[in-house]
């Protein structure tokens, strides 16, 4: 028996492009003074990352693959990391040999590295209602003349897309300088691609420029509203505020939602016209009748997807407003300054509304992948018993 341990030392979120780092442990638990120790013997191991699609039939159709038989899939002496799984492999690494011969004595462990570079071409992990694109780390190893066996780890990766032009040349310091960095650590620390991008995502979602919209329905304006910036990382707060003194409608309430759309791209909906799918995650809502100002603050949660695009699928990501309006001037309580005694105010038991809603695209981008490890449902370890 050997007990096979992998273990992500950095955590299970990476960065497409960046360099994941795995230590796999092979151990001999039986003990040398137990009279049924013996040694073990493993004929190789190898590793390799690869992710794995899958797509909901009802709502996407894919090209047929044909009726290949594969004897070799069938077999359980070849090397397939996504045996067992859902779906197609729709990206894989070159497989890495870890040893060949391993002979392990009682009690006896030995400690492999692997690392391999995160693709950058490939998908984010992304887990929607049509559309799945799952990352994992796959240990394959054998016994003399014996089945091969799979662990897996499974990991996230998130990709940067959408990000808009730098508003400065390409070889110009994006980050703040350290003084007290030697000149020549200095240079190595920014030739780094996880270190640079992580700059430029900083940057990018660091500016804040007030975007400043007229709330209006067809019986005239109801509110100004502004929000500070429209592209966000993922963790970050999103924050508005409505100034309702400038309007000519009473507004009696209104509610905040974080949505992504999920969209199938035409060639592949299995229905024309097919409905967008929309998720939230994250709603604020408000009673605001004689209401002068107010805002609302909404987390944008660190284990969603960015917004993407591939062949396939687009996720977007949206502000979805919705007002509650009278249809009839309402006048404010009065309140006499002289006045001694305690007064209630109580609304209308019946208002004539309007209800209308808006939509206000924004930018969703990842964000350290240190800090997404912890909110990651995945531990970057995983073990299996041979």
């Amino acid at each position: 028996m050997i007990e096979v341990v992998a273990s992500m030392a950095r955590g299970p979120v990476f960065l497409s492009g960046e360099l994941l780092e795995c230590l796999i442990t092979f151990t001999n638990p039986m003990s040398h003074l137990s009279t049924s120790a013996s040694c073990e013997m493993l004929a190789w191991a190898s590793a390799q990352i690869h992710c794995q699609f899958h797509a909901s039939e009802s709502r996407v159709a894919l090209p047929a693959q044909g009726n290949k038989h594969d004897v070799q899939a069938e077999s359980n002496t070849v090397l397939i990391p996504s045996r067992g799984e859902r779906g197609q492999c729709v990206l894989d690494t070159p497989p890495k040999i870890l040893f060949c011969d391993l002979r392990l004595d009682p009690g006896e462990s030995k400690t492999y590295s692997y690392s391999e570079m995160v693709p950058v071409d490939g998908p984010p992990s992304f887990r929607g209602q049509a559309v799945k694109y799952v990352y994992k780390l796959t240990i394959g190893c054998q016994r003399v003349n014996s089945a091969i066996k799979l662990l897996k780890v499974p990991f996230r990766v998130l990709v940067l897309q959408g990000m808009p032009e730098p508003p400065f040349p390409q070889d110009e310091e994006v980050s703040p300088s350290n003084p007290f960095l030697e000149e020549e650590e200095a240079s190595r620390r920014d030739a780094r691609p996880l270190e640079r991008a992580l700059d430029m995502l900083m940057v990018t979602t660091s500016r804040r420029c007030p975007h400043m919209f007229n709330i209006t329905n067809v019986r005239g304006k109801v509110a100004k509203f502004c929000i500070f910036k429209t592209v966000y990382r993922l963790g970050e707060d999103i924050i508005g505020t409505f100034n309702f003194s400038e309007g000519d409608i009473p507004c009696l309430q209104y509610s905040v939602s974080l949505q992504n759309e999920e969209e199938i791209q035409q060639q592949y909906q299995r229905r024309p016209g097919q409905v967008i799918s929309v998720t939230g995650h994250g709603r604020h809502m408000e009673s605001c009748l004689h209401t002068a100002s107010s805002h609302f603050s909404l987390p944008i949660p660190l284990n969603v997807t960015p917004g993407f695009s591939t062949d396939i699928v687009m996720l977007r990501w949206r502000l979805h407003f919705e007002f509650v309006t009278a249809r009839e001037p309402m006048e404010p309580p009065i309140v006499l300054q002289n006045q001694s005694e305690v007064t209630v105010w109580a609304g209308s038991e019946h208002v004539d509304v309007d209800t209308f809603s808006w939509d206000l695209p924004i930018k969703v981008l990842p964000t350290n992948p240190a800090l997404a490890s912890y909110m990651s449902h995945f531990t970057g370890t995983n073990s299996i018993t041979i």
